[in-house]
């Protein structure tokens, strides 16, 4: 049976933005008819001693085993002014349909009074930039507001968040950096001027508020369940908390003392939950726990595309360096951290040309077989075929090397649409998917079967 608060069933919340821009379908297929599925009634309370929960309708469901899976919550900070109308957050389906009715009307508004709708975007991470693409998109003059002095922090250097921001202002973008927000100030009523610290004032019609998430951890600490000193459901390596009727997974778990807020490492926990009912329901123990996490990222930001993996921010620490590329002129931007042998890959950073991600990411902690040089301008994309078996080549759906090889030739595959039905790698973000590519050419190549290099194959995925 599964439980949710909003009144329709999961949906593919990582293409939120294509919703809003394109009105993209993100339901997910239908369930299995042995699931119960009860939308738009959350639960309320957990009764641990009796197993059962109780929904905000009063219904009560008995459970053998509870799988928290409450995700998380937008972080709003305490500014004056949060609560104005027209001020929303970036988080549901709901969500965007409201700030596409009030961006609309603000529009016809702002056009009767001959002027231009404007939009604040408040966190230049990830998601920020991801909702200030779709505020734009609706036809607002948007600006980004970031309290980090560059974009993408977390995933960018210095540099990388410095080429990244001459590409989101290149295309139209206000980008306000290193000077954080101090509250916001009302215009007829509503939301009508964001007022950063330095005394800077932005007349805007709507403002997105999108500067992080908290682990949704309220259900857990009611019923005396261990959270975090920061937030999230303390858990084990098998996703079990303290009870050991109840596990949790996803954004609200606290992991090995990590909270992750990236779709790979959720869809991990959760394939380790799924492994421990199975053997449960069988009678059985399951040794499945969770391997932790790849949280590299690579995604194509208002068409740039970029790129962050392994440990980016290790250069001068332990004798690590950075090796940097930068070309102005093409918006390009690459950096890679290596031991101080140059021979071992940490981590990276692409601005700008993220072709080589997929094989990159694969090296992470393994010895490149060219030199960083190489690397950097694609001498490694050749020796794909030779990654070690563990390498991890689908980080979404935790796939190695070796059992996409076996895969190929214990079923014959000949296509990456096989390859992913069969081992489910590249069908999450599908960042990895010309690796896989690589791979299939190679397998088949030793096998002496002529690989196509007709243009469609490439993009068959």
């Amino acid at each position: 049976t599964i439980l949710g608060e909003e009144p329709r069933p999961a949906y593919d919340r990582v293409a939120l933005t294509s919703y809003l821009t394109e009105d993209a379908d993100l339901a997910y297929p239908a369930h299995d008819p042995g699931v119960t599925i009860r939308s738009g009634d959350p639960v309320v309370s957990i009764d641990r001693a009796g197993r059962t929960v109780t929904t905000r309708s009063g219904h009560v469901v008995p459970y053998d085993t509870l799988v928290l899976a409450t995700g998380s919550v937008p972080f709003v900070p305490p500014v004056a002014g949060k609560d104005l109308p027209g001020v929303f957050v970036y988080r549901t389906i709901d969500d965007l349909d409201a700030l596409r009715a009030y961006c609309a009307a603000r529009m016809e508004r702002a056009a009767a009074a001959g002027r231009a709708a404007a939009g604040a975007v408040i966190g230049g991470g990830l998601l920020g930039l991801e909702a200030a693409r779709a505020v734009q998109g609706l036809g607002l003059d948007t600006h980004v507001i970031e309290v980090a002095p560059w974009l993408m922090p977390r995933q960018l250097d210095e540099g990388g968040g410095a080429m990244l921001r001459r590409h989101i202002e290149g295309l139209g973008l206000k980008v306000h950096a290193g000077t954080p927000m101090a509250g916001l100030v009302a215009r007829d009523g509503a939301v009508g001027t964001v007022r950063l610290t330095d005394e800077t004032e932005i007349d805007v019609d709507v403002v997105v508020f999108s500067a992080g998430v908290r682990p949704r951890d309220q259900l857990a600490r009611e019923c005396g369940i261990a959270v975090g000193e920061r937030g999230g459901i303390v858990v084990d390596e098998s996703c079990r908390t303290e009870d050991p009727a109840i596990f949790a997974i996803g954004e609200c778990a606290l992991v090995n003392g990590q909270v992750y807020g990236l779709v790979g490492p959720c869809f991990s926990m959760a394939e380790v939950v799924a492994d421990q009912l199975l053997a449960q329901a069988g009678g059985a123990e399951s040794a499945a726990t969770f391997p932790g996490a790849d949280i590299s990222t690579k995604l194509k930001l208002m068409g740039v595309d970029v790129a962050s993996f392994g440990t980016p921010f290790a250069g001068g620490a332990d004798g690590a360096l950075d090796v940097t590329y930068t070309d102005p002129v093409a918006g390009i931007y690459k950096k890679l951290v290596v031991s101080d042998d140059a021979r071992t890959l940490l981590g990276g950073v692409l601005v700008g040309d993220a072709e080589s991600y997929p094989t990159l990411r694969a090296y992470v902690g393994g010895q490149l077989p060219g030199t960083p040089e190489q690397a950097l301008f694609g001498g490694t994309e050749a020796a794909a075929g030779d990654l070690p078996g563990a390498t991890t080549i689908c980080s979404c759906n935790n796939v190695d090397a070796e059992t996409i090889r076996c895969a190929i030739r214990d079923e014959a595959l000949r296509d990456v649409p096989s390859i992913k039905g069969c081992t489910k790698a590249g069908s999450g973000c599908g960042s990895c998917v010309p690796l896989l590519k690589k791979l299939l050419d190679a397998e088949l190549t030793a096998a002496g079967i002529e690989v196509s290099k007709a243009i469609c194959e490439h993009f068959d995925y």
